[in-house]
């Protein structure tokens, strides 16, 4: 029998993945914390999703945590750079020059 939820399933695995990849890869200082909390909205909602479904679902688990980990691991490296450095907290381009 045929897996009904198979194009369902790569759309939303590819949906957190598209997301956590423009975060890791913002350049704009202004715009990485929405992008941070896009990405980690999408990856919650899919672990929600395969909770849901109550397969297994081992692989993508693990990727998802990692993913958020990475996600949080950014957010803390910025929230420190921005109070080692606040001359840099309102310039995207200089933010990372150091």
């Amino acid at each position: 029998m045929p897996n009904v939820n198979l194009p369902f399933v790569s759309l939303s695995l590819s949906h957190w993945r598209e997301l956590y990849v423009s975060a890791l890869f913002e350049t704009d200082r202004t715009r990485l914390p929405e992008r941070i909390v896009e990405a980690e909205r999408a990856i919650v909602a899919r672990a929600r999703e395969l909770f849901s479904a109550g397969t297994d679902t081992i692989e993508e688990d693990q990727a998802l945590d990692d993913a958020l980990y990475s996600l949080r691991a950014l957010q803390s490296c910025l929230e420190l750079r921005a109070m080692a450095h606040p001359e840099f907290s309102g310039d995207s381009t200089q933010w990372m020059a150091d």
